[in-house]
Order: structure tokens, then C-alpha cells, then sequence
């Protein structure tokens, strides 16, 4: 269980880093499971249900840049993985004793091209009647500056949801110049492989382009309280309970004031929030191709 020093670090900053909460025979899985998904890109063209590919891959050199929700449908060890006693008994102390997963994905930050993430808030993409949501993030490698690091403004979780659209369409990134927020004051959230930050849906976070030669993967669980109801709607009433990993469902959501924004009309390139965010035109973290083309 969280301490009370720990949940109330949380409250205030918006983040936690619990050091080496998957070890041994469970994290060699997590990575072997993933090297094998990877290696079988090869045979993959384009995007589709599973993979989201970097814009350099290719057959002979296959470059993943996110796994999507498929892998819990697909791999057993990934949706057990989701329901894991060491992380939801950690997670009540924020959330309460009834918990659902609302999603999640694979990030793969491979060396020296790995893709950044614009700055965001996750509650722009899935407002819901109340703030209890936030994602856990699982570090398959050591994480540390040189790799990418998820990056947050501490207390962000506090102010406003910024803007996330351009030319009039929800586009997943918000323009650094446009906010009242100082992300000179961001944070990196690092650990050895196994470690799991915590951070909530309204804080601000982004991560920049690879440039080691090491990569750099986060495998992300997306988790609400139970009284927390997409705003969005729910398509199909037996999954969304389905995804109960503690507790039990109701069908009364607890309704908290909080401000929203919501994503639409949607991005003009849908899949991922890599696909979203090229819709903008406009970038704050260094790409792989501009970093190439200034050498």
C-alpha cells in the first residue's frame, strides 16, 4: 500500500515513481514477450490495430513506435499484467476500492529515433464525470536524460485543461506559447526497468526524442475510479465492466466539477497520439528527421 506521505505527494504534485515494482521472471517476460511482438513488425506495412511504426520503418529494419490496445486482447500476460495485485493495491489508495482500466498501450522509445510526445494532458483525450483517472507507466529499461524520460509539471494536475486543438480540430498536443505554464519547472521521472510512475489524467507531461543508444520502453495503463464515466459515452455496456480490475461496477457515476475540454472535432490522421499530434504543424520537442537534417 501507498503511505500517507506518498498519497499526499500525489495530491499535490500529480506524480509518483515507485522504484522496482516488476522484477525478476515477470519483467524478463514483459521484455522477451515484447522483442517477439516487435520482431514480427517486419511483416507489417502500415499501422493497423497492433502496431504503430515509426516514419523510417521498414521490412528490413522494423521500427515500432507504440504497441496499441491490441496486446491486452491478443496476449494473455499483458491483460493479466493489467489486473496485478502489486499495482492495483498500490492504486486504491488513490482511487478508491473500485477500480476499471480505461485503456493502454506500449511506448517504445527505441535508440537515437525513438519519437517524442508533445506536451498534453491525458483528461483532453477522456474527460470523465470526475478526476479520478490517472495512468501508470512500466519501464521495461532503465530510464534516465539520455533516453527519453516521461517528463510532468508538477501541480499542473491543479490548473486548467489547455487547448488541444488547431485549425479547429482536436489535434492531442496543447502550444507550449499559448499556456500560462512554466516547462522550464518540468520533471523526469526515472528508475531502473521495473520501476512504475503514477501520475494523474490532468497533469501535463510529454517526453522528448531518444537520442542514446538505448531504448526506452513504458508500458502504460490507463485506470479510473468506478464512478468515474467517460463523457465521451460508453459503446458497449458488458466491456466496460469487463474492465473491472478491482472492486465492483456500478451504474451510478459520481459527478465532480472539473474542466473539460472535449476532443473533437476530431484529428484529420487518427490511430495514435503520435498521429494526432502531426496534424498541428507545429512542434516542441526536436524530431529524428530534423535531427538528421541538421547534421
Amino acid at each position: 500500500m501507498l503511505t500517507a506521505q506518498q498519497i499526499e505527494t500525489y495530491r499535490r504534485d500529480g506524480y509518483l515513481v515507485i522504484p522496482r515494482l516488476i522484477e525478476g521472471e515477470q519483467l524478463a517476460e514483459l521484455r522477451a514477450l515484447t522483442d517477439r511482438i516487435v520482431s514480427e513488425a517486419r511483416g507489417v506495412a502500415a499501422n493497423d490495430d497492433l502496431y504503430d511504426l515509426e516514419p523510417s520503418h521498414s521490412a528490413a529494419l522494423p521500427r515500432v513506435r507504440r504497441l496499441k490496445p491490441a496486446i491486452f486482447k491478443r496476449y494473455a500476460f499483458f491483460r493479466a499484467l493489467t489486473r496485478e495485485p502489486k499495482i492495483t493495491s498500490l492504486l486504491s489508495g488513490l482511487l478508491g476500492p473500485n477500480i476499471r482500466l480505461y485503456g493502454g498501450k506500449l511506448n517504445m522509445k527505441s535508440a537515437g529515433y525513438g519519437s517524442p510526445v508533445e506536451w498534453h494532458q491525458d483528461w483532453a483525450f477522456y474527460p470523465h464525470t470526475n478526476d479520478d483517472v490517472l495512468a501508470t507507466g512500466i519501464y521495461l529499461d532503465d530510464c534516465d536524460m539520455d533516453n527519453g524520460p516521461l517528463m510532468v509539471v508538477p501541480g499542473s494536475h491543479h490548473g486548467p485543461t489547455w487547448d488541444h486543438h488547431a485549425n479547429g480540430r482536436f489535434y492531442g498536443a496543447l502550444n507550449p506559447e499559448a499556456c500560462d505554464i512554466d516547462l522550464s519547472k518540468a520533471v523526469p521521472l526515472m528508475g531502473p526497468a521495473g520501476s512504475m510512475t503514477i501520475h494523474h489524467a490532468r497533469l501535463v507531461h510529454g517526453s522528448a526524442l531518444n537520442r542514446s543508444n538505448r531504448q526506452r520502453r513504458l508500458l502504460l495503463h490507463e485506470y479510473t475510479a468506478a464512478d468515474a464515466w467517460p463523457l465521451m459515452g460508453v459503446a458497449n455496456f458488458d466491456d466496460f465492466n469487463d474492465r473491472m480490475v478491482l472492486g465492483t461496477p456500478g451504474v451510478e457515476p459520481r459527478i465532480v466539477s472539473a474542466p473539460v475540454r472535449m476532443p473533437l472535432p476530431p484529428a484529420d490522421h487518427q490511430g495514435s497520439i503520435y498521429e494526432n499530434q502531426r496534424s498541428a504543424g507545429r512542434r516542441y520537442f526536436e524530431t529524428y528527421d530534423e535531427r538528421s537534417a541538421a547534421r
